[in-house]
């Protein structure tokens, strides 16, 4: 789709918050373009990000929401660490854990980059592998700064009745 039909399609929605997402944004190339074009629209703009790619060039003014992927995911390098200078208040970092070892990574990143002071941390449990209950329990008992974040569209339509 062209940079003016998603532009004249965001208008005609009439809503005043766009979100950026679907497979990995940065990976179009006008995608930096879209989103400054968004904001320079009037509108509240997100953009959710695996961290793969850099997102130095996005406007600051976006609100990235990134994914760092924990080592369960067998994806824990595919991040590009630089991406950690660019989070700012407002801004949301997304790990989804498998089991303890992932918390463990988790909370050795959180404290290492110092992320409470950067963003806002979401921690979600894989769905059908770690109990929300169980993540919660190590949340609590460690004060860790961060929210859960329930992976809810798995709940509403479980994987079975989507025919995955």
């Amino acid at each position: 789709m062209e940079l003016d039909a998603i532009l004249d399609r965001v208008r005609d929605g009439g809503l005043t918050l766009v979100e950026v997402t679907g497979g990995e944004p940065l990976v179009q190339k006008e995608s930096s373009v879209l989103l400054s074009q968004l904001i320079g629209q009037g509108y509240s703009v997100m953009m959710e990000t695996n961290g793969s790619l850099s997102v130095e060039h996005v406007d600051p003014r976006v609100m990235l929401v990134m994914d760092i992927k924990a080592p369960g995911s067998g994806e824990a390098d595919s991040f590009h660490l630089p991406n950690l200078e660019f989070l700012k208040a407002g801004d949301n970092i997304k790990m989804v854990l498998a089991d303890r070892e992932d918390y463990e990574w988790a909370c050795s990143m959180i404290h290492r980059h110092g992320l409470p002071r950067r963003c806002e941390i979401l921690l979600a449990p894989a769905f059908g592998m770690l109990a929300p209950g169980k993540l919660v329990q190590w949340i609590l008992e460690d004060r860790l700064p961060v929210r859960l974040n329930l992976q809810i569209h798995k709940f509403i339509w479980p994987p079975a009745t989507r025919g995955v």
